[in-house]
């Protein structure tokens, strides 16, 4: 069971959670960010340049979890920068506007990019962004599903506008860094640092077959 907190409070950290948000541009990253940390949407948001991160503080099965949401560009330009940030991360989300079919059919690239410099057994969201425009819906769930079943992530469909399963969609991605690292033995170090505040280093994390064979989920859709 997952709480929020808003604001501040003195609680000791027990994690940290790097997640990174990759994607084309203006696909509504920077929005999905500010909605989940602070609930704002603006009209007016422009376009990232570099990399920023925000921080929300949550309850994880009576733990003190500090989620630190990185907001890659996406413009083709500034990868280069970027990539160096997925080193360290614990969860992704991958979003496309599913609007915009291009920024779909770049799933596969970004998904690449992303195995190359993040841990194997990262955890990780694919996002159907702006589901709120559906008339003009360019991606067929049905395809983001197939997409995501064969590459083994997890799906959702999300209107930051309408905070639409923004808040659900970071949630499952935390919520199952921390079952992960609560249930298995990670490689490197026997688990003790994984996550910690203390510590933001990538670490493999074991997770056995028959676990992550289906770990793919469906997740709704406004209408």
């Amino acid at each position: 069971m997952s709480n929020l907190y808003g604001g501040d409070f003195n609680q000791k950290i027990d994690y940290v959670f790097k997640v990174v948000l990759i994607g084309d541009s203006a696909v509504g990253k920077s929005q999905l960010l500010a909605r989940f940390a602070r609930n704002e949407f603006s009209l007016e948001s422009k376009a990232t340049i570099g990399v920023e991160f925000q921080t929300k503080t949550l309850l994880i099965d009576q733990k003190t979890v500090k989620a630190q949401i990185w907001d890659t560009a996406g413009q083709e330009r500034y990868r280069a920068v970027t990539s160096a940030y997925y080193r360290g991360a614990v969860g992704a989300m991958l979003v496309y506007d599913m609007s915009k079919r291009q920024s779909f059919d770049h799933m596969a690239r970004w998904l690449e990019e992303l195995r190359g410099h993040a841990d194997k057994n990262i955890v990780i969201m694919l996002i159907g962004n702006k589901c709120d425009l559906g008339t003009l819906r360019a991606v067929p769930t049905e395809d983001a599903q197939e997409f995501a079943e064969r590459e083994n992530l997890y799906f959702m469909e999300t209107s930051a506008l309408e905070a639409t399963n923004v808040e659900s969609a970071f949630l499952t991605v935390l919520t199952e860094i921390y079952r992960i690292l609560s249930k298995k033995s990670l490689a490197n170090n026997g688990g003790s640092d994984y996550g910690k505040s203390s510590s933001l280093k990538g670490t493999a994390i074991i997770v056995s077959s028959h676990e992550s064979d289906s770990k793919a989920s469906k997740g709704g859709c406004c209408v």
